[in-house]
């Protein structure tokens, strides 16, 4: 038997605007969604929705009707479901029809898709609760496997899962980590009782979510019969690859004319025409086999940049200050009881905030100019930092 544990993760932020000094005291209106205007979360959002949402969206259902014996897994966060419930509201139709199916499994998170986590314990563990409330609201399960932020994870994190009764939580499969061992088998956290670890497969994973349409790649171009026989040889190491990336991989991060869409749709089938193999949902594919080995990360790994590691989030001054400060308001804030207050504040922990302050160069730079809504790090500092003032003027007035 070998299994595909295809999971994809869904986000959107909810980008602040370019806040001025002078609006600080004047107007608590953060998120202008003009629009017309560049940050307008709804242009933004709209367009991500007709590139990829839909037509992938439609995709897997039509493969979830004609294979019955396909299976994935999804991540949703809360500033997705916030934004899709207003401006397209058909989406959460359409993954509930899916997860009714029992084919689909949503797998839990931060609501705000933060790194309260390395900030704030209470938070993190209070956004993970509201995550879970709106699952179970929208969709009516209630999630069994965990993954944070940017698969971001270290040993402390998953003593605290196991102690929540998590049956399982995703990680980067990271060779520096790894050693010897490979991605393809089921582990257990050091120092866990009952919770088992699923690695991500960086490199096939990576072949379709980030070389796929590099014509400067030695693959390039990259077909099914090829991309199937690099799995099977894969298999070598261990019958179970997890391929974890994110939903807008497909047909925004890669443009449906580089044949993405037509490339997935005939992976899927190609690989079910023979029968020893099988797609597998995250909990599935925690149950095909008794961890293979104990894994230890006493420092933090993520599936980000060269690196791996938080260095996209806290490699400078102007976010390690930005985040000092957001958090050290939280008990005020809280105090306040004000629910807008409160609100405004959670979604300044989005980690797409001090992602878009990141000042690194090279090829890692290119990917976070290209994520980013702000035309320089020093712009994003800026605005996210005269919010924050706004934010303490509404706290002496609350």
């Amino acid at each position: 038997m070998r299994a595909i544990c295809l999971y994809l993760h869904i986000h959107q932020p909810i980008r602040y605007r370019e806040y001025s000094i002078f609006d600080v005291g004047n107007d608590s209106n953060y998120y202008n969604d003009s629009f017309d205007s560049r940050q307008s979360n709804e242009r933004i959002f709209k367009k991500v929705a007709e590139k990829s949402y839909h037509p992938m969206l439609n995709l897997l259902e039509a493969n979830l009707i004609k294979h019955p014996e396909f299976k994935f897994s999804l991540s949703i966060t809360g500033t997705w479901l916030e934004q899709a419930e207003v401006y397209d509201p058909e989406l959460i139709s359409q993954i509930k029809r899916m997860v009714d199916t029992g084919q689909v499994e949503i797998v839990g998170e931060t609501f705000y898709h933060s790194l309260a986590f390395f900030h704030n314990t209470d938070e993190f563990e209070q956004q993970v609760a509201m995550h879970a409330t709106a699952i179970k609201r929208l969709f009516n399960v209630t999630p069994q496997v965990f993954r944070n932020t940017e698969l971001a994870y270290n040993d402390e994190l998953a003593h605290w899962a196991d102690s929540k009764g998590y049956t399982t939580i995703l990680a980067e499969g990271w060779d520096k980590i790894l050693d010897w061992r490979s991605p393809n088998h089921v582990y257990k956290p050091a120092g866990c009782q009952n919770l088992k670890l699923l690695l991500k497969n960086y490199r096939l994973s990576d072949d379709i979510a980030f070389r796929f349409s590099n014509r400067g790649w030695s693959e390039w171009p990259l077909t099914v019969p090829k991309y199937l026989s690099w799995l099977k040889d894969d298999c070598l190491r261990g019958n179970l690859i997890n391929l974890f990336m994110d939903f807008e991989t497909f047909g925004e991060h890669q443009w449906k004319d580089t044949g993405i869409f037509d490339f997935m749709n005939q992976l899927i089938s190609d690989w079910l025409t023979e029968y020893e193999n099988k797609f597998v949902t995250v909990s599935e594919a925690a149950k095909l086999e008794a961890p293979q080995d104990g894994i230890s990360m006493p420092e933090t790994i993520t599936w980000a940049d060269t690196e791996r590691d938080l260095s996209a989030w806290n490699s400078n001054s102007m976010q390690k200050s930005a985040m000092e400060e957001l958090y050290s308001l939280r008990e005020k804030i809280l105090s306040t009881q004000d629910n807008r207050l409160i609100s405004d504040w959670r979604h300044l922990t989005t980690s797409d905030h001090p992602y878009a302050m990141c000042t690194k160069y090279w090829h890692d730079g290119d990917v976070h100019a290209y994520f980013s809504a702000y035309a320089s790090p020093y712009e994003a500092f800026m605005y996210f930092m005269n919010v924050l003032r706004d934010l303490e003027f509404r706290i002496g007035k609350a």
